[in-house]
């Protein structure tokens, strides 16, 4: 599954117009000359959603047509994704692709074989995670918290959003490199973690920055250390895990937007182009600030070569993982 996905992926990003079906020159020229949908399939609210209405609203502004935001949740985001893989490849139907949905699905779920061809137009950007724990944990570094979890006799207990999201897999790439023990629970999203954690059931957890900020800002639970190349603006204190010796904890939670296979790498080059305009927009900007949000200005080849490398990052680790987890 994991080669049909990274062949595809380099045939959309170098070779989309060798007998694909697309749109002409023409049709090229005149997109859009109606309403175009952009599938979200996640719910209202997330990094997902955020992205996807703030890039739709410019998409509409600069092309003159609506761009409609249609979430359908499900399936990790396997479930949208899958219908929009199955339209035709004229740029009228697009999706916020992602991590989870792009390149963690497709090696966890072998029946999906939709997901095995899109066309990969733009980076949108994502949140870096941070571990975050419950203050009385008596912990102020990473050092520390390493230190303590090794002496308790079960391990670490802790949460992310979910068997198979981002925050899960860095969370338990962190235990492998840092050599502890430790029983995953998986949330049904990033909201019902945090909230544990705060509440005190849970010590510690690793979640998206976008969901967790507004409780480290309280004082509800305390931040050791981010996934980001840099420190956060709004956590100068906090570390990253590269700074703390862990430089493979490099990551954030990314989203971007894709189309369905074949479509004309003329009307790629369009929209990503846009794309990449209304990034660098300031009301976008601002929104990435407040959300914690870090993206690339890559064009569609760049960025589909991107994807296939994060599929080579994290798929050995999806792989040994396997049936050994804990939903």
């Amino acid at each position: 599954m994991v080669r049909k996905l990274s062949s595809s992926l380099l045939f959309c990003a170098v070779a989309m117009g060798a007998g694909a079906v697309g749109a002409q020159s023409s049709d090229v020229a005149s997109w859009p000359t109606k309403p175009v949908r952009i599938v979200v399939p996640y719910a209202a609210g997330g990094s997902s959603d955020t992205l996807g209405r703030a890039i739709g609203l410019h998409l509409q502004t600069a092309f003159k047509q609506p761009f409609v935001i249609d979430n359908r949740p499900g399936g990790g985001g396997t479930i949208g994704s899958s219908q929009v893989a199955k339209t035709p490849p004229d740029g009228y139907t697009l999706v916020v692709s992602g991590i989870g949905s792009h390149v963690i699905a497709p090696v966890e779920v072998k029946t999906l074989q939709p997901m095995a061809d899109f066309t990969h137009i733009a980076m949108l950007g994502g949140p870096a995670t941070v571990l975050v724990v419950h203050p009385s944990m008596q912990v102020n570094t990473l050092k520390e918290f390493v230190a303590l979890v090794q002496q308790q006799p079960g391990g670490l207990t802790w949460g992310s959003p979910g068997q198979g999201t981002h925050g899960e897999l860095i969370g338990q790439l962190f235990a492998q490199r840092a050599k502890y023990a430790q029983t995953h629970i998986g949330y049904k999203g990033a909201a019902p973690a945090v909230a544990d954690l705060a509440g005190g059931q849970i010590p510690a957890a690793f979640i998206t920055y976008t969901s967790a900020s507004s409780f480290i800002r309280s004082g509800k639970i305390k931040a050791l250390a981010i996934t980001s190349p840099k420190r956060s603006a709004d956590l100068p204190g906090v570390p990253t895990f590269a700074e703390a010796g862990y430089p493979e904890l490099n990551a954030t939670t990314w989203f971007s937007l894709s189309g369905p296979p074949g479509m004309a790498p003329a009307l790629v080059e369009k929209i990503n182009a846009e794309v990449r305009r209304g990034m660098k927009s300031e009301p976008v900007r601002k929104l990435m600030e407040q959300e914690g949000i870090e993206s690339q200005d890559w064009d569609a080849t760049t960025f589909t070569r991107y994807v296939q490398s994060e599929i080579d990052r994290w798929t050995p680790l999806v792989k040994s993982l396997g049936s050994t987890r804990k939903p």
